[in-house]
Parts: C-alpha cells; structure tokens; sequence
C-alpha cells in the first residue's frame, strides 16, 4: 500500500525540498490564514517547481498535515525537574512562548480555524497534539510514582488540563497568554490532580 502524500520522510535534496515547502507553508498560514493557503503560492515562495509540490502533497490539507507532522517532531523534549509541579510549569512555558510567537500563534490559530471545518486538518492536529501529550505524560506518571500524586492520575489529561486555559485565553480573547498565565495553569492542573479530579476510577 503507498503512503500518503507527504508522509515519507525523505533525505538529501528532497529532504531540503521538503524543508523549503513547509517552511513557505507556515509562513502564508501564519500570514494569512488556512483558506488562503495554495500549492503554486506555496511552490512560488519555497522557489522549488509547481509540479514537485503537487506531485509530493496533492493537496492543501495534505500539506498542512505534514507540516503539522514536522511541528510535532521538532518540538523541544519535556524538561525533567525533579517534581511534577516543575516539570508541568515548563510545560505550561513552552505553551505560552509557542503562543506569544508571533509566527507559531498566528500559525495555531490558522490550523485550529481550518481543523473546526475541515476533518482532515482536524485529524491532523489531533495527531499533532497527541504527540506532544505523549511526549508530557511520563512526567506525570513519575509523580505518581514518587507520591506527589494520586495512585490512577490519568497523565494524558493533566497534561491537557495545563495547556487547555492557555489555548482558550488565546483563541477567544485575542491575546497571547503571559508567564504568570502559563504558571497558573500548570498550578491549578497540579492541585486538582492532587485533590483527585484526574484519578481514573477502578
């Protein structure tokens, strides 16, 4: 079975390739929005042939999900603190300065936009944030394990609950979350998580 367009991960010249036409991509997405994004502009911006880009991707979606793939892998680790709560404020930190970029927000909020009328788009930042929950989790299974939380916290959640204000804030105020936003967050995530709001009943 082929796979689908974009989803290779190539190396050498096309790899540069791939590089030039998602960075092009991100930028007419942060720069205009979802519903203005088109494969020839995107071709025209990345200086690579029309027909390349047509041939790699097909479509505009497919082209977003790649790009939101690309995202997903070039995202900075979790940081280890040494505690739950330090560990979930720099989660809550890479959240904000992610937001507050004035590329990467205008970016999320194009994808987000495009994902609430287009499915293909939504399964692809719902992988996209999978990954990076993914990512996150251990750091709240180890505060399971060192005590600090509840026996049964469910990790994928928590780590939800810390960036799930910043994202709301963001997208239905208009402004970018600050330090003390982003550090709240995180602390509420840990007080209910301690209080047992995210232990999965057995």
């Amino acid at each position: 079975m082929s796979a689908e367009p974009g989803t290779v991960r190539p190396g050498g010249r096309t790899a540069r390739v791939r590089t030039a036409v998602l960075r092009a991509a991100g930028d007419v997405l942060a720069e205009q929005g979802f519903d203005r994004l088109d494969l020839a502009d995107v071709a025209r911006r990345a200086e690579v042939g029309k027909t390349t880009v047509y041939r790699r991707w097909g479509s505009v979606t497919a082209l977003v999900a790649d790009l939101l793939a690309e995202m997903a892998e070039q995202s900075l680790p979790r940081t280890r603190t040494g505690s739950v709560r330090g560990d979930l404020r720099a989660n809550a930190s890479l959240v904000q300065r992610t937001l507050t970029d004035p590329r990467q927000g205008a970016l999320f909020r194009a994808v987000i936009a495009a994902a609430a009328c287009d499915e293909r788009t939504a399964q692809a930042l719902r992988r996209f944030y999978e990954v990076r929950v993914a990512e996150w989790a251990p750091c709240v299974a180890e505060g399971v394990a060192r005590g600090e939380l509840p026996a049964g916290t469910d990790a994928a959640t928590v780590v939800r609950a810390v960036s799930a204000p910043l994202y709301y804030g963001f997208l239905t105020t208009g402004t970018a979350p600050d330090p003390a936003d982003a550090e709240r967050a995180a602390d509420a995530a840990v007080a209910a998580a301690q209080a047992g709001v995210y232990a999965i009943a057995t």
